[in-house]
């Protein structure tokens, strides 16, 4: 797994700091260090006359990545990878519901980084593609929106991805949509089941979906990109083409319909035996939600499946989807043909628990 956070030597801050890495000066910035010395795992920057220390494997590739040191912690967090396509943001942990699934399980307090996170986008390479995650990031929509204002003008080049649970959209914000720039912004908004009962199951906040069809019009008005996202599990499992239906019949302006597989870390971990749907042995229902959102001219792809759960008709829609930096591939992969175009397994997936109609293709 590729490592986000990188040991520090004690640095003198009040306030978390973020830098930009380089190993050559070349008409550096006020954010930017500059490498003058490495010894072993040890890198030695100059930023602004000082000292900044850091200590990586000699063969990491640091130059133009951006990290933020916080005061009082010995790692610095490794923002933005320059050689990765994969970069995401954590806006906050704060989150007003508590999926069965969720990854990132909510805490109650919120560290406010916007700023700082501005800073770090600012650094990007150009045209950048960048996710925002949470927690529900619009439960500090005005922060967040002013963020991502102030950014279309100073780097009208950047492109991101804001993963949302979709309840906080307003007829208010129509306006800043479309001054921020929706073509920038791909909305990722989850959808679990084509009713209240199982959806708000889910997802365990009362409403949840019945508030969805509000959001989704402001975003539809807005001229906003869509990805709706539905993990599959046990719980939805036999509702799938029902959803698929659903999702044809009123939700047919959206970007992409993300069939997603379960990730086995946070709730989902603790809910890993009541959730996980093996869809290696039994992928009847997803076939069946693929052809009728098909039939309807929905774009469908199958995020977080191994190429080999997959039946072969199916497998052109499952790309490698799994972030770089927690993927992995499994011992009996070496052999396979299509290695290079699948997406593997999560970091932490465990193959006991897991899939058991996985075979050679």
């Amino acid at each position: 797994m590729i490592e986000l956070r990188i040991k520090v030597d004690p640095f003198p801050l009040v306030e978390p700091l973020v830098v930009r890495l380089r190993d050559a000066a070349s008409g550096p910035g006020p954010n930017d260090a500059v490498l003058i010395g490495m010894e072993g795992s040890r890198r030695e920057y100059d930023f602004q006359g000082f000292s900044l220390a850091l200590h990586a494997a000699s063969d990491l590739k640091l130059d133009n990545d951006v990290i933020m040191i916080v005061p009082g912690q010995a790692s610095a967090r490794r923002l933005l990878r320059a050689d990765s396509q994969h970069n995401t943001f954590l806006v906050t942990e704060q989150c007003d519901q508590l999926c069965l699934m969720c990854s990132q399980p909510p805490k109650k307090q919120h560290v406010d980084l916007f700023s700082e996170l501005e800073t770090a986008a600012s650094l990007a390479p150009s045209n950048a593609y960048i996710g925002l995650s949470g927690g529900e990031p619009l439960l500090h929509k005005r922060k967040l929106f002013d963020m991502l204002l102030s950014l279309s003008k100073t780097r009208p080049d950047l492109m991101f991805h804001i993963l949302t649970n979709g309840q906080h959209f307003g007829e208010e914000d129509i306006d800043t949509l479309q001054e921020i720039g929706v073509e920038r912004i791909l909305w990722g908004i989850p959808l679990y089941a084509a009713n209240a009962d199982g959806h708000d199951a889910i997802v365990k906040k009362t409403g949840a979906f019945d508030r969805l069809p509000k959001s989704f019009s402001i975003l539809f008005e807005s001229g906003a990109a869509i990805e709706l996202r539905t993990v599959v599990m046990q719980q939805n499992y036999d509702e799938l083409p029902a959803l698929a239906g659903f999702v044809g019949t009123a939700l047919p302006f959206l970007e992409r319909w993300a069939i997603m597989q379960l990730e086995n870390i946070g709730f989902g971990r603790m809910n890993w035996d009541s959730s996980f749907k093996d869809t290696s042995t039994d992928f009847g229902n997803v076939a069946r939600a693929i052809n009728i959102a098909t039939a309807r001219d929905v774009p469908v792809q199958l995020y977080n499946f191994p190429l080999c759960s997959v039946p072969a008709r199916y497998r052109h829609l499952a790309p490698a989807s799994i972030s770089d930096w927690k993927n992995k591939q499994e011992p009996f992969c070496a052999d396979c043909s299509s290695r290079q175009r699948c997406g593997g397994f999560f970091e932490w997936y465990d193959h006991k628990k897991g899939f058991r109609g996985l075979g050679p293709i």
